[in-house]
């Protein structure tokens, strides 16, 4: 992402937990992305509730917050932090999950906060496969033939 001169502080929402299908590649993606945000002089913002990383090292980020990843925890961050932006896109589905929560909650509009990466009609599109292979047909790629099975 180039430097933007309107963003000060970017949020980061970790991945938690270490769960099957997300593993270290989530600490490892967020710890370069302290670091690289860090050196660019934007002021970071953590929050994980896993203390077992390497991200949530006192050195990686400005303010680091080691509590559970809840809609509500991380609104009273937001709240108190008052970032410019918020990077879901680092913390796996968990960060995901998160991240639209408060965007259907309308957090991130009362408190003007972009999500970069990925906005939440990027995310849903993403993770809704009627939406997604829409989207891959719109673009004229091919798609493997699948349905979608509702119980």
């Amino acid at each position: 992402m180039p430097r933007r001169d309107d963003i000060e502080s970017i949020l980061i929402l970790g991945s938690g937990p270490i769960v099957i299908g997300q593993a270290c590649e989530f600490d490892y993606s967020g710890t370069q992305a302290c670091k690289a945000l860090k050196e660019e002089g934007y002021r970071v913002i953590l929050v994980n509730s896993n203390p077992a990383t390497i991200m949530t090292d006192p050195e990686m980020a400005d303010s680091t917050y080691i509590e559970p990843l809840t809609p509500e925890f991380v609104e009273a961050v937001l709240e108190k932090e008052r970032p410019d932006a918020v990077l879901p896109t680092l913390g796996g589905q968990t960060a995901l999950n998160l991240a639209l929560m408060l965007d259907e909650k309308g957090v991130f509009e009362r408190l003007g906060i972009e999500m970069l990466g990925a906005n939440a009609h990027v995310i849903r599109k993403a993770e809704d496969r009627d939406l997604f292979r829409a989207a891959m047909a719109s673009a004229g790629l091919e798609c493997a033939r699948s349905g979608i099975a509702h119980s």
